[in-house]
């Protein structure tokens, strides 16, 4: 299994798509923090803080993470390979789990570099360090599990087709949905005692709540419980192939 993971690692990397994508996510998020004018502007924002990034990000990750994913099924469909991949002494559970592993290592090392932002502000700021640590923490921790669940979303649309667009359409699509759709669907009216259930539905609700600095129980059943149900999606997918 080790070496399917460091094989879509590798296959991601040494295509120039791959580093079009990392640079893309790092350009975007690090134009909005430090060269585009407004409240996300470090250098002007008058506050000792990389917030901004923790909005951002995850809107950028709603068009990252599918391009990362889009090939993980879908190519392996369309070159004929996922026969040969089948045929490998591993279950579909653990041929899915080393892909998700090797998607989301990927996801991984598009955050890293951003870790200099908060180097930068952490030395810069007046007095040095004068940023909050465990806000920004919990930042990064609440990006990595929406990053799970977004990588999860993504296998399971390259699962469901062989063309890499409409894979990359579908995942962007569905990590739309999952990120606000229910929260746009709770304000369109008044749902009552139902509104705060609705939101809980959606991700933007526990990524806020983990960014506040400490990792509830209940987000954490949460997104393990929505990386699980897009598991069992993908693995019902692959499972009803015909040959």
């Amino acid at each position: 299994m080790t070496a399917l993971i460091s094989k879509e690692i590798r296959s991601f990397l040494s295509s120039l798509t791959g580093y079009i994508v990392i640079s893309m996510f790092l350009l975007l998020t690090g134009l909005f923090l430090w060269v585009f004018p407004g409240e996300s502007n470090v250098l002007t924002g008058g506050y000792s803080t990389i917030e901004p990034l923790f909005v951002i990000a995850p809107w950028v990750f709603t068009f990252l993470i599918p391009a990362i994913t889009m090939r993980s099924f879908a190519e392996e469909k369309r070159t004929g390979t996922i026969e040969l991949l089948f045929t490998r002494p591993l279950t579909d559970y653990q041929i899915i789990w080393a892909k998700y592993l090797g998607a989301f290592a990927l996801v991984i090392i598009s955050l890293l570099p951003t870790l200099i932002y908060f180097y930068t502000v952490y030395q810069y700021g007046n007095p040095k360090g004068n940023i909050d640590t465990g806000a920004t923490w919990g930042s990064f921790i609440g990006l990595l599990f929406l990053g799970s669940a977004f990588t999860a979303i993504g296998l399971f649309a390259s699962a469901v087709t062989e063309n890499q667009i409409v894979s990359f359409i579908l995942a962007a699509f569905l990590c739309f949905i999952v990120y606000t759709g229910f929260d746009s669907l709770a304000s369109l009216t008044n749902w009552g005692y139902a509104e705060n259930f609705i939101r809980n539905l959606g991700i933007n609700e526990h990524y806020i709540s983990v960014s506040r600095g400490v990792v509830d129980s209940r987000d954490l059943v949460y997104f393990l419980s929505l990386d699980a149900f897009f598991f069992l999606l993908t693995a019902t997918r692959i499972k009803s192939r015909k040959w």
